[in-house]
């Protein structure tokens, strides 16, 4: 019996499923359990519920004192506890109708029927019409206007009816009971307008609320999206020092590498010696109102110090007695620096081309003029001034070539990349290379890949191969095998070429500045010679580098030497073989 009731309340009445949390009172509200219009509708069923138990006491006392024997008022009060229990519990609000429908009927309907019902039977001098305000209340709430109005209508005409009923049977003056229901029925009317327009009311702020928190949400999103991409670093400290957000490119100029995410949001800046500087600026900023800029050193403890250049601003507060928020940006100088100077190489890059492109014509014409002269010559002294002009001429072509080279190489197609036996060129290249500087015995030949093939474009790598072993000519030692050329395979499995020399190591502060485009150490180089080489090798995926070690092969006795590896992109899986040295 319990199951076949069940079914019959799940087919006529709307659950609430557990699941469903996407209810709606209509179009674009919120969820029901985030609706505050969802809570008010709870709230008029737990006061139905709450009713419906305080006229089933009223009942059971009634009974318990003799006052009333009746046995029927006692049914209806626990029939209409357990459909309110039953509507509290399984039922769910639906969007407003202008109907007496299914809602209307469950709710406001069983309640309009059961407090006329008891006051049509009254046998007592109990009132129960007051208790007719909550169905007109319920449907100026969760119904529409017109719905209200008929409800408070049906209720008006009710009380009309029973004041006729009343006076006929009591005798009563049925003028006076006319007004008393005229008066209640007017202020029903009144009730259902009045509250209708707050329900109202309240849908259109909630719906305002709800599209104001979807907007602040989204915004919210995209700017932490926009903070967490940006390469500078973006910190926010409140009044109190507190960090209050830190986006990951701020977290790694300031924390220290030892408490790599050991800060939890949020955290004080007092909490590290090093993040003095930022709170020093803090401070500052909160006190003058004023943007600060600084560059400071952060460090912690005995870990390398890293240069930031921070800019603070104070955020706007709408609160006159608040100083609001310490906003810092905080940026890496060392890489600021290098941008100026890329900026200023690229600058130069294309000035000197303009410059170079220019001089090459009036060169080239000296050059000829000068060799038309020498033909002529016989003294010793103008056959030496011809030869100097000659050099010298020679020289600034080399200079015009590679300003011109250097904006060239950025645009060259690598489509000419071609796969060949990187032993085979390498010993071919500075074989050539030899016999042109009459130096054979100064370089140690140490051929280490036979078999392994390169993709790389040939011209390219006699013109990096050649660069390298001019620049170790010019500083290495005059004894034998005072360079070795060496091409073998690394722990990585990859070919690569190395040219170690027997020179000075390099100072640290040329090394940092080795591949930088007009870099020199020496006053005669224009500086784009190993900028070239690099700018070749990335074209074809290989990687031009430099490090301070022993010599490969063949100087073992050497402390230490200057070595630019080359590390190529192999065109098959390599494989380790013998080494097969020789002398170039």
């Amino acid at each position: 019996m319990f199951s076949v009731v069940q079914r019959w309340i799940r087919d006529f009445i709307p659950f609430d499923h557990p699941d469903d949390n996407s209810t709606q009172f209509g179009s674009g509200l919120e969820s029901a359990g985030q609706s505050a219009f969802f809570r008010l509708w709870r709230g008029f069923m737990t006061a139905r519920v709450l009713i419906a138990l305080l006229l089933l006491l009223f009942q059971v006392l009634q009974r318990v004192l003799s006052i009333n024997q009746q046995l029927l008022p006692l049914l209806v009060c626990i029939g209409y506890f357990f459909a309110t229990v039953a509507v509290r519990i399984l039922a769910k609000p639906t969007p407003k109708g202008a109907s007496f429908d299914r809602q209307w009927m469950l709710s406001i309907g069983i309640d309009t029927v059961i407090f006329a019902w008891l006051q049509w039977i009254q046998q007592q001098p109990i009132n129960y019409a007051p208790l007719l305000a909550l169905p007109v209340l319920l449907s100026a709430v969760m119904g529409s206007v017109m719905l209200a109005l008929a409800t408070a209508a049906a209720v008006t005409l009710y009380l009309l009816g029973a004041a006729w009923q009343h006076s006929s049977v009591l005798s009563l003056d049925i003028a006076a009971g006319y007004m008393q229901a005229g008066l209640t029925g007017a202020g029903y009317f009144a009730l259902a307008i009045l509250a209708n327009q707050l329900s109202q009311r309240l849908l259109r702020e909630q719906e305002i609320s709800r599209r104001t928190q979807t907007a602040a949400r989204q915004q919210t999103q995209v700017n932490e999206l926009v903070i967490e991409t940006l390469v500078d670093g973006v910190m926010v400290v409140d009044i109190e020092g507190m960090v209050q957000s830190l986006n990951p490119a701020g977290r790694t100029l300031i924390e220290p590498d030892r408490s790599r995410a050991r800060y939890f949001l949020p955290f004080p800046l007092s909490s590290e010696h090093g993040w003095k500087p930022l709170s020093d600026l803090a401070n500052q900023t909160i006190q003058s109102r004023l943007p600060q800029f600084a560059d400071v050193i952060i460090q912690h403890n005995k870990e390398a110090g890293r240069r930031v250049r921070i800019k603070t601003q104070l955020t706007r507060s709408d609160d006159s007695q608040t100083s609001g928020l310490c906003v810092f940006f905080l940026q890496d100088l060392p890489e600021i620096e290098a941008k100026i100077r890329q900026e200023k190489i690229l600058a130069m890059g294309r000035m000197s081309a303009a410059v170079a492109h220019e001089i090459r014509n009036p060169l080239a014409a000296i050059s000829q003029a000068n060799a038309l002269l020498a033909e002529d010559l016989k003294k010793p002294a103008d056959i030496r001034l011809s030869q100097m002009i000659a050099q010298n001429s020679e020289r600034l072509a080399r200079i015009v070539d590679d300003i011109l080279n250097l904006v060239r190489v950025p645009g060259e197609p690598t489509g000419r990349s071609s796969s060949f036996l990187l032993d085979e060129a390498v010993q071919r290249i500075a074989e050539d290379w030899c016999q042109q500087n009459h130096s054979p015995s100064k370089v140690f030949l140490a051929m280490s890949s036979p078999g392994v093939r390169v993709i790389f474009e040939p011209e390219h790598l006699r013109r990096i191969l050649v660069n390298l072993l001019d620049n170790a000519h010019r500083y290495s030692s005059g004894n034998r095998a005072a360079i070795v050329v060496c091409t073998q395979i690394n722990s990585t499995a990859n070919a690569q070429l190395i040219v170690w020399s027997d020179g000075p190591v390099l100072e640290p502060t040329v090394q940092k500045h080795l591949f930088e485009p007009f870099f020199s150490s020496e006053s005669r180089s224009s500086g784009l010679g190993l900028y070239i080489c690099r700018e070749l090798c990335e074209q074809h995926g290989a990687i031009l580098g430099y490090a301070r070690k022993f010599a490969p092969t063949g100087r073992m006795d050497a402390a230490q030497g200057n070595s630019f590896m080359v590390l190529f992109q192999a065109d098959v899986p390599l494989v380790p073989v013998t080494h097969v040295q020789s002398n170039a």
